[in-house]
């Protein structure tokens, strides 16, 4: 196990020092790319209820796929993380519309998420469940393995979904080619997605 934790470490710094080095202008040249893929994805075509994480600044940039998302009618749901005492549950509460999304707190991780006092939003899980789930990630392989930041969020929340009568959703991965690895370390609790989409050479 700790061999395990000082591999991923070790491959985190790495993957943040190389996302580091792009620039604005790249990484929103990438997003647009993966986007593109996305929005001509099967999977994306077909979903109805799908949920979306806010990008922070490392991530594939994901306000366009809102915006194409919620112009095609799909139901959307975003994160919000429970932080307080190290807990690893994250809930998919829906989101209203593209402009509600300007309504919400920050968090310090400079996203924005519902506050602790919005009751009103429904849960996805507590209704008809997700047919696709866009995985954030700072580091992934070719097989689907992921690497997190280590907190566990998602693949806490892909058991919960498991255990809903609809099943696990199909999970597609957005990276930059730079988060792309020869080989993430993982461990059997640690959830395998479906696909990574990314810009190929």
């Amino acid at each position: 196990m700790a061999a395990l934790r000082a591999a991923k470490q070790a491959l985190r710094k790495e993957i943040k020092k190389r996302v580091a080095a792009l620039s604005d202008q790249e990484k929103a040249r990438q997003s647009k790319v993966v986007s593109q893929k996305l929005f001509s994805h099967p999977k994306y075509t077909s979903s109805q209820r799908i949920a979306v994480f806010l990008s922070m600044h490392d991530e594939v940039r994901t306000e366009e796929i809102l915006g194409d998302a919620f112009g095609k009618g799909k139901v959307c749901f975003i994160p919000k993380y429970l932080t307080a005492n190290n807990s690893n549950h994250m809930d998919m509460l829906r989101l209203a519309s593209l402009e509600d999304i300007n309504t919400l707190p920050l968090t310090s991780w400079n996203i924005r998420q519902p506050g602790d006092d919005d009751n009103q939003r429904e849960e996805a899980l507590d209704s008809g469940g997700l047919d696709l789930i866009l995985m954030p990630g700072l580091g992934f392989d070719k097989s689907g393995n992921r690497l997190g930041r280590g907190k566990g969020f998602y693949d806490t929340y892909l058991e919960r979904c498991m255990a809903h009568p609809k099943g696990k959703p199909y999970t597609i991965a957005l990276a930059f080619k730079e988060q792309l690895c020869q080989e993430v370390p993982v461990d059997q609790r640690d959830i395998h997605i479906d696909e990574v989409l990314y810009e190929d050479k």
